[in-house]
């Protein structure tokens, strides 16, 4: 278990607006920073960073939390693991107690296969760097093809012996549980029980997600033999989905929000070689077709990307739904091809820094010159083949969300292909109508952050209706939650108000907000009827005279429990920012605090109306037409005493907030 001090090291080092920004591309929003939600699919940012709090908020779906609550809920991983995350992203050592043996059983089954997985990275790299074989076959197979060391470092690069059993025998020995090696794909059952190892006599490149913890792996055999495929991956798991999963986004992603822009492989060794001479923001498939989580996961950093090809014709030709798929998500895209006989590898392997670097800035085409071109080869001077080469042209535009992008690509192609753009036009207003239709039978759903499962009634992406959950602090008693949140944003301020003393005198008194609140809660003896309300006021209690804790929302807003720690954000977070522009129209907005002691009382005394009207009511039930007499007379004078104590709120309600 991490001890206290270096928790608390670690939150202080761990700035929100640095943790989230290696998962998704912030731009400025007024104080805050806005972004594309990681936890939801969503065409309008709705996600929000506070650096001046340290925390994060989406809007559209609800989640909260701090950098901690960030890690967990993005990685899946516990709050010890995520802890350790950011630990090593700011070079912080963690000192930690042994685990008892309670605790060692309540680590997840998740957990357990990423810890299996990099006890797996850190055996290939052994045994790349060590064992004879792994120097005279794998790590001479990189340096062929031109790796130097430090990149086969970087990657994790690493090599798996010929023998059967090696890996196995081994993480058994050191106490890995096989039921995780197999699930894992490291381990094979055959037919007669007997194990072995599923990566033999192959190089091995480890696959990260986007904080660099191993998903799987990829293994490329090295000696030919029909009979043995030349790459084999590793099965999908519990950790492992291989169409959400991009190699390299882990050495990408910084390089990819700083340019803007993603380049797109197909393979291991194009990411690498690319990253080795220099272009660093470039991912591939993971040896998969594209799949639209694939580009949801690189909207996050940018929404320009530029595919890249080697000069196989057949291979291009059925590119061209991965194309369509980045122009259906809003995407800009572009395409570059390299000359006969060269892929992105061999390349990046033989070209000058900047020589590589002056061709993908200068021969990329953007998709519809490229598909023109590509497609126009087949066409010859058939009108029948040139009009369905159009009609896909036009397909293609009408996946376009955004109508102005649309508009200029329809220009384009009328101006390429010798067209009227008004026969364009119709004929993409066609194709936009029958996709309109054909979405409109069957409404797209979005899981909320619940699990529920709610449809959406625009098809059409450009008049999208963003599924929002409910803040997780509305539908609440209203009094509650904002007394809650006077004890949050205002509990260590004074409250300055005149009194009256039991002569009728005229007397000055400050408070502390928070501590005017509890007085009067307690001195009524009311209760929170919301669970996690409770527990804050509870908190608040237990700490409101100790001197140390000046900033209550602060101390809230890193709570260790989550539900704590969200609700806090739900109920101080705003998805609007203050003009900067105000002061030019001398136009000033009232500050809360100035009425501060007002509202206060005022919503004190609300929740005590509201509660002496629930114990009215609840008295009122307990009256029987054939109950006994005295019992009758009792409740009446009950009933009473409620009617008189609900007339004296009232008045000083009224008396002292409304008029």
């Amino acid at each position: 278990m991490i001890l206290p001090q270096t928790i608390a090291q670690i939150k202080d080092a761990a700035r929100i607006e640095e943790v989230v920004g290696d998962y998704v591309r912030l731009k400025r929003s007024g104080s805050n920073l806005k972004g594309l939600c990681p936890f939801h699919d969503e065409r309008t940012p709705s996600f929000m960073v506070a650096p001046a709090k340290g925390i994060y908020k989406c809007f559209g779906c609800g989640k909260a939390g701090d950098s901690v609550r960030f890690v967990m809920d993005h990685d899946k991983l516990s709050y010890v693991d995520a802890l350790r995350v950011l630990a090593a992203k700011y070079g912080i050592t963690v000192e930690e107690r042994e685990l008892t043996r309670e605790e060692q059983e309540q680590q997840t089954e998740r957990e357990a296969l990423f810890v299996a997985n990099e006890f797996a990275r850190n055996w290939f790299s052994d045994q790349l760097w060590n064992s004879e074989n792994g120097k005279v076959i794998g790590l001479s197979y990189f340096k062929e093809r031109g790796f130097s060391e430090e990149t086969i470092r970087r990657f994790q690069l690493g090599y798996a012996p010929e023998q059967r059993k090696a890996f196995g025998t081994t993480a058994r020995e050191k106490g890995y549980n096989p039921v995780y090696l197999q699930k894992l794909g490291l381990e094979k059952v055959n037919d007669s029980g007997d194990t072995y190892d599923y990566f033999r006599d192959r190089v091995m490149f480890p696959i990260h997600n986007v904080s660099g913890k191993v998903l799987g792996f990829g293994g490329r055999v090295l000696k030919k033999n029909e009979n043995t495929a030349k790459y084999l991956n590793s099965p999908e798991s519990e950790i492992y989905n291989k169409s959400k999963t991009l190699y390299g986004i882990y050495f990408a992603k910084q390089d990819i929000i700083k340019q803007d822009m993603v380049y797109l492989v197909e393979g291991y060794t194009d990411v690498i070689s690319l990253y080795q001479n220099g272009v660093q923001n470039v991912v591939a498939s993971s040896g998969t077709s594209l799949t639209s989580d694939q580009i949801k996961a690189l909207r996050r950093f940018t929404f320009n990307v530029t595919i890249l090809y080697d000069g196989d014709w057949a291979g291009i030709k059925a590119s061209f739904r991965g194309i369509n798929m980045f122009l259906e998500a809003g995407m800009n895209v572009k395409v570059l091809l390299f000359p006969d006989g060269d892929d992105p590898d061999s390349f990046a392997r033989k070209t000058p820094y900047e020589d590589l670097i002056a061709y993908l800035k200068d021969k990329p085409e953007d998709f519809i010159s490229f598909k023109t071109r590509v497609l126009l080869k087949d066409t010859g001077n058939d009108p029948i083949k040139k009009a369905a080469l159009i009609r896909d042209l036009v397909q293609s535009i009408a996946l376009i969300p955004d109508s102005i992008t649309r508009s200029v690509y329809i220009k384009e192609c009328a101006r390429l292909m010798d067209i009227d753009e008004n026969t364009l036009v119709l004929e993409m207003n066609r194709i936009r109508k029958g996709q309109i239709s054909r979405e409109a039978e069957t409404p797209p759903v979005n899981e909320t952050q619940t699990g529920e499962v709610q449809k959406t009634d625009s098809p059409d992406p450009e008049h999208e209706v963003p599924v929002i959950t409910p803040n997780k602090a509305s539908g609440l008693l209203p009094q509650e939650r904002d007394i809650i949140r006077y004890i949050l944003q205002f509990g260590s301020r004074m409250a300055h108000y005149v009194g009256y003393d039991a002569e009728g005198n005229e007397e000055q008194a400050s408070y502390k907000v928070g501590e005017l609140i509890v007085n009067e809660i307690e001195l009524d003896g009311f209760s929170f009827e919301n669970e996690i309300f409770a527990r804050i006021y509870t908190e608040y209690k237990q700490i409101l005279h100790d001197p140390f804790y000046t900033n209550i929302e602060s101390y809230f807003l890193s709570h260790p429990d989550p539900e704590i720690c969200e609700m806090v954000i739900n109920l101080t977070e705003s998805p609007y920012t203050l003009s900067e522009n105000w002061s030019k129209f001398e136009v000033y907005p009232l500050k809360e605090e100035d009425r501060m002691f007002k509202s206060v009382m005022k919503t004190i005394y609300s929740l005590k109306l509201q509660r002496v009207d629930q114990l009215l009511e609840n008295t009122r039930k307990q009256l029987q037409p054939e109950m006994e007499e005295e019992s009758e007379m009792g409740l009446m004078e009950e009933i009473m005493i409620w009617n008189q104590t609900r007339r004296e709120l009232s008045e000083v309600l009224n008396r002292t907030f409304i008029k």
